[in-house]
């Protein structure tokens, strides 16, 4: 038996400082510190990251541990038409990738869903610009082996409820209140979207064969499967949901102990099991990954398959924070620029296979 570590983190805008901007270089230096500080201490086998920069700030921070990670692969932030500011997820792995795959269009059967209002449209482009038609960030698949067993694991960073509208210079504030309305509107069809463009990626790995995936014919039993990421949603969301598949066993329930035929293609949320203490007890407050207006979301996630997590192989799940507590965020994340910290705990899952 070995165990096997993944920790996913929403590092918030880690970009490479401007060189004008000798202060740029200081709080990127303190930012680069605090989060290579976490990782070494968790040294986890696979790190999923959100909100990487272009241009080499993920070598730096692969630069920064003293926890070696080696391997390293990139999303790509203009697969989903979202170039502007280049934020990409990102894995690094202590050991070498099997497969690297990029996830953006969404299914075939899939529609576009409207991202801006069709004023907004560029002149000259076609009339349908204000759709889209795959996911606003690439996810990310790579396939890792662990003691003979191969680990498929992906990452994504779904739409952000932070809504921004798309004038010249950028602006968080709405005009008025139908403008707030639709585009929050949009952000729950993008997130929508996403998650099952992620869902069906799982599908596909967790089918026996070719075909319409068979309830009964699912393979998440062997197949060792993990999704991760900032999915801008809480557990009990619709979008989250989609991700776990077919309902009816979630961990803390008693249909967990009792097996099914959504065992095959059914990915268990860690969610229930964060923090709880190493004698198996509950946490005293209820975990967040984020803090919005002083009240802490779970946003931030960790899915299984069956392989992995089953009544006689649960695995361990914990938040950590890099600094003494979360800071408390609003509509304007530019206000953060010179916080060292992330805005998002990490949060970490040890398997056993």
């Amino acid at each position: 038996m070995a165990t096997f570590k993944v920790m996913t983190w929403n590092v918030e805008n880690l970009f490479l400082p401007d060189p004008s901007k000798p202060e740029s270089q200081q709080t990127f230096q303190a930012k680069l510190i605090k989060l290579a500080a976490e990782i070494d201490l968790e040294q986890p086998d696979v790190l999923a990251l959100q909100e990487i920069g272009p241009n080499g700030a993920l070598a730096a921070l692969q630069q920064a541990l003293t926890h070696f990670m080696p391997h390293a692969a990139e999303g790509d932030p203009e697969a989903g038409g979202e170039p502007s500011r280049a934020i990409r997820v990102a894995i690094l792995s202590t050991r070498p990738f099997n497969a690297i795959r990029i996830i953006s269009p969404f299914p075939d059967l899939i529609r576009p869903v409207q991202q801006k209002d069709p004023a907004f449209d560029k002149p000259g482009t076609p009339a349908d610009e204000s759709l889209l038609a795959a996911m606003g960030r690439s996810a990310l698949e790579v396939v890792v082996e662990m003691e003979g067993t191969e680990v498929t694991v992906i990452t994504a960073h779904f739409k952000s409820k932070l809504i921004s509208y798309p004038r010249p210079k950028g602006n968080f504030a709405p005009r008025d209140e139908d403008e707030r309305y639709r585009y929050a509107a949009y952000a729950l069809y993008r997130r929508t979207g996403e998650a099952l463009t992620i869902r069906d990626r799982l599908n596909v790995i967790l089918s026996a064969g070719a075909g319409e995936p068979d309830p009964d014919q699912g393979l998440g039993r062997e197949k060792a499967v993990v999704f991760c990421g900032d999915l801008n949603d809480q557990p009990d969301a619709a979008t989250t949901q989609i991700i776990q598949g077919p309902t009816g066993s979630e961990l803390e329930t008693a249909a967990f102990g009792s097996s099914d035929k959504g065992d095959g293609y059914r990915m268990w949320n860690l969610a229930p099991r964060l923090n709880f203490t190493p004698d198996g007890q509950p946490p005293a407050e209820p975990p967040s990954t984020r803090v919005f207006k002083g009240r802490g979301e779970l946003i931030d996630h960790i899915f299984a398959s069956h392989c992995l997590v089953n009544p006689e192989n649960i695995p361990e799940a914990r938040t950590v924070v890099a600094s003494n507590r979360l800071p408390s965020v609003n509509e304007v994340p530019t206000e953060r620029k010179s916080d060292p910290a992330s805005d998002h705990a990490a949060v970490v899952a040890t398997f056993t296979i």
